[in-house]
């Protein structure tokens, strides 16, 4: 069954930058997928979680958070148009415990990074991965998610099994993300980058592209809910990748949001936040990601 394949990924040392079935994929995963996702990593975690010695907590404080809302079930759009999702609830939960008020303030995935370089927003929530080039300009909270790259195909396709079978073909991936730097780095790929993960998703669909690029849960997502019809996913995960929040470099902001974190994860409070998305325990997260210190 596909469920018990993306279990054994998941305890793969190597499994495949940014949504039950989802389920037994997010038990291995240790948090859910599948934007979005996306192109981050981190040099982050050892060094965003435990921040810098000047930084300090900011009660009382509004925030501005930017999302994009394309991303189910991390941050999309629900009824009446508001934001919500699991990224959306985890950070309320952060921002009740740290005393902080939310603003958010929707745009582009491609456009937080420099959003947050410009300071014009006090952090991002968009499912986005902690990778050391994103952290040498930006600081990123501990991790608050687990997730990994995927690769999706029309459902009548059977020459694509994995990352070498991609050699030459055209590849859909979402604008400045994990996904879109994976398939740029394929020999001979043709890629096509969409604003969004529907759109990339939907551009397979439609026969346009060979292959997407993707976070996991964001196609198993996609294809549970039935928003995009005829693709599976196929091979092994290609990457294994940890969400983080986003905030400008060494923001006074930081230790505020880690701490508020930590108490939510150790108080349970995460816990109740992810059986409610995606109907399964969460796996223990790390304190900063594995190998980045």
């Amino acid at each position: 069954m596909f469920e018990e394949k993306i279990t054994r990924w998941c305890k793969a040392p190597a499994p495949i930058g940014r949504s039950h079935f989802i389920k037994h994929f997010l038990a291995g995963f240790g948090a859910a997928v599948i934007l979005s996702a996306c192109d981050s990593t981190s040099n982050t975690s050892s060094s965003s979680s435990n921040g810098n010695s000047q930084q300090t907590a900011t009660a009382g404080k509004t925030i501005k958070v930017a999302t994009d809302g394309t991303f189910p079930p991390f941050v999309f759009k629900g009824t009446g148009n508001e934001i919500v999702g699991f990224d959306i609830d985890v950070i309320k939960a952060v921002a009740k415990v740290a005393g902080m008020t939310i603003e958010f303030q929707t745009m582009p995935f491609d456009g937080m990074i420099p959003a947050l370089q410009a300071n014009t927003v006090d952090a991002a929530v968009a499912a986005m991965t902690i990778t050391p080039e994103r952290a040498q300009t930006i600081s990123f909270s501990r991790p608050y998610f687990k997730a990994g790259l995927a690769i999706a195909v029309r459902q009548d396709n059977a020459t694509i099994t994995n990352l070498d079978s991609l050699k030459g073909k055209k590849i859909a991936a979402q604008i400045g993300t994990t996904g879109a730097k994976k398939a740029r780095s394929i020999s001979g790929a043709e890629v096509r980058e969409f604003d969004s993960a529907p759109l990339t998703l939907q551009e397979l669909a439609n026969g346009n592209v060979d292959a997407a690029i993707h976070d996991a849960p964001a196609i198993q997502e996609a294809i549970k809910t039935g928003n995009i019809k005829s693709i599976k996913v196929v091979g092994e995960l290609v990457t294994e990748e940890y969400y983080g929040f986003a905030l400008p470099k060494n923001s006074p902001n930081l230790n505020a949001i880690n701490t508020a974190l930590t108490k939510i994860i150790s108080d349970g409070t995460y816990a109740q936040i992810y059986k409610k998305w995606f109907a399964s325990e969460p796996v223990k997260l790390p304190e900063s990601v594995p190998g980045s210190s």
